[in-house]
């Protein structure tokens, strides 16, 4: 990908901006009513994508808001430990940082709960008045979600700011992460967040979240409904994942949509997926035998980011991503320690009859692990 400028002295690589919680995790496999105990921990879709970015080697900075309050504390040492940089998190006096509790089922188990105590939170406080620009657009690559977005109208307008065309602008990643549950009108918030996707410069969805928010689940459909984008990624869950990426030189990206654009049909005549200047390529997610899957967009996120930062090739970044986000799969948290740098490039670098054979486990990321291909 093009668009991101050389880094300046010790400024960060990437900057990701959200709410981060604490988060508590059972103990034991049952209901909410019936869990005695809970172990604490930390979540957030972007810290989540910071923490992983610096595992990885890579200057990372996390902006948010949190209370001041013991939680608060927590949460800025638990991720100012992972080596990213908390300098933009700010401290709110009245309002509380945001807890959850969840279940250990499978998230698309009928007996999954997730409980969140987070209305009136600090990072729902978020705003063009909150947050100064200074603190997100020293990077090369600003990193935002969707979750952000739902999360008070102040937080909608601070990422309409950050999506908006500006000179200077860092590349901005946008993750949809579209979660029904947050938006009051879910239909309504599906159409903000094609808005927010049309705007950024390098999108990442998934088929099937595409298809909740937008109708639409087909990786061509889905490119057919976002051609701003320099580079949009569909992650297909155990498929893999598809890159659409425009050929340098061609068409410049259309004019970014202001807000309250209606979306483009895609049944429309010009709806046919990949134009003619993308470059598209599909890499298979690797076999992986997954603890918990909680975590692993935000880490497929922080694998491509990290190969964008490092000049990769298309395959090699998707690679990375799947590695990464198998890191996370294999841990039960949602956070999970990369493998080393020499370990994932060259597990990244197998042919594909090798990376077809790749099967993960749990502790696959340990250097003296061994890695099967049968």
């Amino acid at each position: 990908m093009t668009g991101t400028p050389p880094p300046v002295d010790d400024a960060p690589d990437v900057v990701c901006l959200g709410e981060s919680m604490v988060t508590f995790l059972p103990d034991r496999t049952g209901r909410l009513a019936d869990v005695p105990s809970f172990t604490r921990a930390i979540g957030g879709a972007e810290s989540n994508v910071a923490c992983a970015l610096a595992a990885a080697g890579h200057r990372a900075k996390w902006v948010g808001r949190v209370g001041r309050d013991g939680f608060g504390d927590h949460l800025v040492e638990a991720i100012g430990a992972h080596g990213v940089d908390v300098s933009g998190v700010r401290r709110d006096p009245r309002r509380p940082t945001g807890v959850y509790f969840r279940t250990a089922t499978d998230r698309a188990s009928d007996a999954h709960e997730v409980v969140y105590y987070r209305a009136g939170s600090a990072a729902s406080a978020m705003s063009p008045d909150t947050v100064p620009y200074a603190d997100v657009a020293d990077g090369r690559i600003l990193h935002l979600s969707g979750i952000t977005a739902a999360l008070s109208e102040p937080c909608l307008a601070l990422v309409r700011e950050l999506t908006a065309p500006r000179p200077g602008r860092p590349l901005v990643s946008f993750d949809v992460n579209f979660r029904p549950g947050l938006w009051a009108d879910p239909a309504a918030g599906g159409r903000v967040l094609l808005e927010l996707s049309r705007r950024a410069d390098l999108v990442f969805v998934g088929e099937d979240e595409a298809e909740a928010a937008w109708g639409v689940g087909e990786p061509e459909a889905i490119r057919a409904l976002l051609p701003e984008p320099a580079a949009l990624v569909v992650k297909r869950g155990g498929e893999g994942a598809v890159l659409f990426e425009r050929r340098a030189g061609s068409s410049p990206t259309p004019r970014l949509p202001e807000p309250g654009t209606p979306p483009p049909d895609p049944r429309a005549s010009n709806a046919g997926g990949a134009g003619p200047g993308d470059h598209v390529v599909h890499v298979p997610a690797p076999r992986v035998d997954i603890v918990a899957p909680v975590g692993a967009g935000d880490a497929f996120a922080a694998g491509f980011l990290s190969g964008v930062l490092r000049d990769l090739g298309p395959a090699a970044r998707l690679r990375h991503g799947h590695l990464t986000a198998a890191a996370a799969l294999t841990v039960p948290g949602d956070l999970a320690v990369p493998p080393r740098r020499a370990r994932a490039d060259r597990l990244a670098g197998l042919d594909d009859a090798a990376w077809g054979r790749l099967h993960l486990g749990p502790g696959w990321t340990g250097d003296d692990q061994e890695v099967r291909t049968p």
